[in-house]
C-alpha cells in the first residue's frame, strides 16, 4: 500500500525566473542585528535632537501644549492607512519605522536644511520677507519631500518582500508623512501658543485655535497626500519586472516631483491673496484627495480579484479547499473566518486564521507576478515557504474559511424541474413552487426546496 506524501504536489511554475543560488557568507556589518542596531540608534539620536530643537523654539509649556494637540489626528490617520492595507497587511515593524523616520529623521533634516537655506537666501538678497516666502514655496517642498521619500526608498530596497504594489507604497508613504506632520504640528502649535502667551489672546480667536483649525481639522491629510504621490511611484515600480531598470528609477522620481509640486502649490497658496488658501483647498486639494482615495480603494478591490483568480491553481494541486479562493477574496468572509475561529477555539486560533489569510494573499500576488514574468530570482523558494506556512495552519484555518464561504456566498436561484412533482399521497403538485428555489446541480436544475435560497459555498 503506497504512503501518501506529507504535502500535495507543487503546482507548475508559472514562468518566473529560476530559483536563486546559495546564500553567501555575510560579513559582520551585513548581519541583521548590526543593521537594526544602527538604524535604531540613528532614529533615537534624531529623536533626541529634534526634541531639543522643538523645545528650544517653543518652550517647555508650548511644547507640551503642541504635543497634546498634534497627537489627536495621528491615531485616525494611522488607522486609515492600516484599513487600506487589510488585504495584505504589512508588518508592524515597517509601519513603526516609517512613522519614526518621518517624525525624527525627516523632521530633523527638514528643520536644519530649511533654516540654513532661508538664512542663506536672506543674507544673499538682504530681504528676509522674500526669503521666508521663497523658502516656504521652493526650498521646503524639495527638502521635506526628499527626506520623507528616503523612508519609502529604504523599505523598497531592503524590505522588498513586503513592498509589492501601489497599496504598499501608499501606506508606507502615508505613515511616514503622518509622523512628519506630527512633529511639524508640535512646532507650529507650540509656537502659536507662545505667541498667545505674549499677546494675552485666548479662546477661539487665538493664534493657537486658528493654527489648530487649519492644520489639524481642515488639512490633517495634507502631508500624507503629498508623499502618497511618491509612494504610488514606488508602488508602480514594484509591479515592474526586474529587467526594467529605467522604469523602476523614473517612476519613483516622477512621483517625487509631483509631490514636490503639490507641496509647493499648497505652501504658496497664502501668496494668492486672502482667499488663496481656501481656493487652493477647495479646487485642488479636496478633489486630489478624493481621486487618490478612489484609486487606492479600486486598487484594493483589484488585489482581491487577483486573490480569487490566482489561488484556484493551488486548489487543483490540493493545497487549498475549493471554497478558500472565494473566502480569501472577500474581506467580509475573512472577518467572519477570524470571528468563527476565535469564538470556537480562542484568540490564538483567530490569530492563526489571520496569518493564514496574509500568507495566502502573498502567495496569490507572488504567483501573479510570476505568471507575468515579474517574479524575483527566489520565486520557487518563496512559494515553498508560503505554502508550508499555510499547511501548518490549515487544520485551524480551513474549517473557518469554509464556514465563512458558506455564510457569504450569494444565493443561487435554480429553475424548477419541467416535470410534475408529486406529494406524499401521490397527487400532482403542478410544476413546483413558483419561487423556484432549489439546490444547484451542474446542469443548473434541481428539485424545488421552498421559497428560501440555499447558499452554495463554492459559488463566487
Amino acid at each position: 500500500m503506497a504512503i501518501s506524501p506529507p504535502f500535495p504536489p507543487y503546482p507548475p511554475h508559472p514562468g518566473g525566473p529560476a530559483e536563486g543560488g546559495a546564500l553567501r557568507h555575510a560579513h559582520w556589518w551585513q548581519r541583521a542585528w548590526v543593521r537594526y542596531g544602527a538604524l535604531i540608534t540613528l532614529l533615537a539620536l534624531s529623536g533626541l535632537v529634534i526634541l531639543a530643537l522643538v523645545r528650544e523654539q517653543t518652550g517647555t509649556e508650548g511644547f507640551l501644549v503642541g504635543l497634546g494637540l498634534a497627537v489627536l489626528p495621528v491615531p485616525l490617520l494611522v488607522a486609515a492607512f492600516r484599513w487600506l492595507d487589510r488585504v495584505e497587511p504589512g508588518p508592524w515593524r515597517n509601519m513603526v519605522f516609517a512613522f519614526a523616520w518621518g517624525a525624527c529623521a525627516a523632521a530633523l533634516i527638514a528643520i536644519v536644511a530649511n533654516s540654513f537655506a532661508t538664512r542663506w537666501i536672506a543674507t544673499a538678497t538682504a530681504d528676509p520677507s522674500s526669503a521666508d516666502t521663497l523658502g516656504a514655496t521652493v526650498i521646503a517642498p524639495v527638502v521635506e519631500e526628499t527626506a520623507k521619500a528616503a523612508a519609502v526608498l529604504l523599505l523598497f530596497l531592503f524590505r522588498r518582500r513586503d513592498f509589492t504594489g501601489i497599496v504598499d507604497g501608499v501606506v508606507v508613504a502615508g505613515v511616514t508623512a503622518t509622523g512628519f506632520a506630527f512633529t511639524e504640528n508640535i512646532l507650529y502649535l507650540g509656537t502659536a501658543f507662545g505667541t498667545d502667551q505674549l499677546t494675552g489672546d485666548s479662546g477661539i480667536a487665538s493664534v493657537t485655535a486658528a493654527t489648530f483649525f487649519v492644520r489639524v481639522v481642515m488639512s490633517p491629510f495634507a502631508h500624507p497626500l503629498f508623499t502618497v504621490l511618491t509612494g504610488i511611484g514606488f508602488g508602480v515600480a514594484a509591479l515592474s519586472g526586474e529587467g526594467r531598470r529605467v522604469r523602476r528609477v523614473l517612476l519613483p522620481l516622477c512621483g517625487l516631483l509631483l509631490a514636490m509640486g503639490m507641496h509647493a502649490l499648497w505652501n504658496g497658496s497664502s501668496t494668492f491673496g486672502e482667499l488663496g488658501f481656501f481656493a487652493v483647498y477647495a479646487s485642488f486639494m479636496v478633489p486630489a484627495f478624493g481621486l487618490l482615495t478612489w484609486l487606492v480603494v479600486w486598487t484594493r478591490q483589484r488585489e482581491l480579484r487577483t486573490v480569487r483568480e490566482e489561488l484556484p491553481a493551488y486548489t487543483a494541486a490540493g493545497w487549498l479547499s475549493p471554497a478558500e479562493p472565494f473566502a480569501l477574496g472577500s474581506m467580509r468572509a475573512r472577518r467572519l473566518a477570524r470571528e468563527h475561529a476565535g469564538r470556537h477555539l480562542g484568540r490564538p486560533a483567530a490569530r492563526a486564521v489571520a496569518e493564514y489569510e496574509a500568507y495566502a494573499t502573498s502567495l496569490a500576488f507572488l504567483r501573479h507576478r510570476g505568471r507575468r514574468g515579474r517574479a524575483g530570482a527566489d520565486f520557487v523558494v518563496r512559494e515553498r515557504e508560503l505554502l508550508n506556512e499555510l499547511w501548518r495552519r490549515k487544520d485551524v484555518a480551513r474549517p473557518a474559511l469554509d464556514h465563512a464561504a458558506r455564510m457569504t456566498a450569494p444565493p443561487v436561484r435554480v429553475p424548477v424541474a419541467p416535470w410534475p412533482v408529486y406529494g406524499v399521497y401521490g397527487q400532482g403538485q403542478g410544476y413546483g413552487h413558483p419561487a423556484g428555489w432549489g439546490h444547484g446541480s451542474p446542469s443548473g436544475y434541481g428539485y424545488p426546496a421552498g421559497p428560501h435560497p440555499v447558499h452554495n459555498p463554492y459559488q463566487s
